[in-house]
């Protein structure tokens, strides 16, 4: 198994340079992740060089388009599927919106659409809002102890009148990976779609959603080291059948049809230094050094190999702590670094003395108030949430674990 190389990786970020963040560690990057040197290149040169109307003969306008093309044929790439099968929005939550308002038009009254109490709000909410419309939302509950969805509780809930099943790769609270190619072949197997918010998932590693099978997987870019853009999938058997919610002229083009503003321009061409970013990776560390799927799938358990070693011994710190709940599994391999901690008092307060020990993490609800609920988590109170990357040195966790130490 190949190592790491930290250094390598984190001379790939600004941040760690930045004098302003010296001494700190950042655990909240669940939140948002620092941003990677490639895309900030990306971003700099189209600003300055590019910042025009794309698509125009003119030369800046030319490569300004190629330069958006690029961002869209390599990162699908990465993602196993066709180039137009990836469209970028403003947020996942602005996606998601956007596609329940095309599932609304599609679906007649009396069909059901399954959503989960273990998602963020993003790819709940939304669908939970076509019961206006006369269509039937069903839950799908987690287990109250352990957080874990229980994928034959989702046979129960699925029969000829269902059309979708959304739920997250991970959840932003319990941090369990689910399953998603088992629980992608039981809906398709009732004849569902399926729908996964993989916000919490693919800053650990892109997916090959080809290979994962679901119809629709959303991402976050802002978390995965690139730009604040919404990354969203959406495979062609189901792009097609939906209806339009673009321009009526644009709705031949499949990565248009759910894109009903103007893009960024400049955030989507930047969105390809996420690609140059696991090119550099896989290649520097041995791996491939052409086919982006396979750099994708190098980079992938490079970056899980890492952030597992590194979880399991904050895990084993906290999990039989008094008077702290850690949320979902304790078991390193079965989750995403993000871990969450109910304490019984507010969460906001503690994180904001783990600041005092130079450790950036967040506390609150983080949009999983219905997933909070179900486990008997107080939202008001929150939780403490400490969340990392592979970028994280072990340095970076012993100061963590002194900090927790100190204020749990």
């Amino acid at each position: 198994m190949t190592a790491l190389d930290i250094d390598f990786v984190r001379a790939q970020f600004p941040a760690f340079a930045e004098p302003s963040l010296q001494g700190q560690a950042f655990f909240e990057n669940a939140g948002g992740s620092y941003t990677c040197q490639p895309v900030i290149d990306r971003l700099t040169r189209f600003y300055t060089q590019r910042k025009v109307q794309p698509y125009a003969p003119y030369e800046a306008s030319r490569l300004a388009g190629a330069e958006m093309d690029e961002a869209r044929a390599r990162m699908a790439a990465i993602l196993g599927v066709e180039t137009d099968e990836l469209s970028f929005g403003p947020s996942t939550t602005q996606n998601t919106y956007v596609l329940a308002q095309a599932f609304r038009q599609w679906m007649n009254p009396g069909e059901a659409i399954i959503v989960t109490n273990q998602d963020h709000e993003a790819n709940s909410g939304p669908w939970r809002r076509l019961v206006e419309a006369g269509i039937e939302v069903r839950e799908w509950k987690i287990d109250p102890e352990t957080g874990s969805l229980n994928p034959q509780d989702l046979e129960n809930l699925l029969d000829e009148k269902t059309r979708l099943v959304c739920f997250p790769h991970c959840s932003n609270v319990v941090g369990e990976i689910n399953p998603v190619t088992e629980i992608t072949a039981i809906a398709h197997a009732a004849g569902a779609f399926v729908c996964v918010d993989g916000v919490s998932y693919a800053p650990h590693g892109f997916p090959n959603v080809g290979d994962l099978g679901p119809d629709i997987y959303l991402f976050s870019a802002y978390k995965t080291y690139g730009p604040h853009q919404g990354c969203m999938v959406i495979r062609r058997a189901l792009g097609e059948l939906l209806p339009n919610q673009a321009h009526y002229f644009n709705g031949d083009t499949l990565y248009k049809r759910f894109t009903p503003a103007g893009p960024d321009h400049a955030q989507i061409a930047a969105s390809a230094g996420m690609a140059d970013y696991i090119s550099l990776l896989s290649t520097h560390h041995g791996g491939p050094t052409e086919g982006a799927a396979a750099q994708g799938a190098f980079a992938h358990d490079l970056m899980r190999d890492h952030e597992v070693a590194l979880l399991q011994p904050v895990l084993d710190a906290v999990k039989n702590r008094n008077a702290v709940r850690l949320l979902g599994p304790s078991e390193a391999t079965r989750r995403a670094p993000t871990v969450a901690l109910a304490l019984g008092r507010p969460a906001a307060a503690v994180a904001a003395e783990l600041a005092a020990h130079g450790v950036m993490a967040g506390g609150g609800d983080f949009y999983a108030v219905r997933a909070l609920q179900a486990m008997g988590v107080d939202p008001d109170q929150g939780v403490l949430r400490v969340s990392f990357t592979h970028y994280t040195s072990q340095l970076e966790i012993d100061q963590l674990l002194n900090a927790l130490d100190r204020v749990l």
